[in-house]
């Protein structure tokens, strides 16, 4: 079953072009993975400091190994200096046309 969610980080305001590097350098390694579908990185267009990834997996088993990468490293190390707040994740469930949920 696909996996798909939307992830939000907000800096603090003294990191925030450090952690908009950071997230930056990992979209193009993280869309060549096995599995991923797609992984935009948004930035909110009224609070330069709120950060969000669309992503899509093919599997649970694609996204659990993609959060042990490498290329995670440098950002997730950082985590806790580089963050206002602990990262918000939604988990998305496709809508069926039948209304069924």
């Amino acid at each position: 079953m696909t996996v798909s969610l939307i992830a939000t980080l907000t800096a603090r305001p003294e990191t925030q072009e450090e952690l908009f590097r950071l997230l930056v350098d990992q979209v193009e390694p993280t869309r060549a993975e096995h599995g991923c579908i797609d992984y935009n990185l948004h930035v909110d267009a009224i609070d330069p400091c709120v950060f969000a990834f669309y992503e899509n997996w093919k599997s649970q088993a694609d996204l659990d190994a993609h959060m042990e990468m490498q290329h995670l490293k440098p950002m997730l190390s950082q985590i806790d200096r580089l963050l206002a707040s602990p990262i918000d994740i939604w988990r998305l469930l496709p809508a069926e046309p039948t209304g069924n949920r």
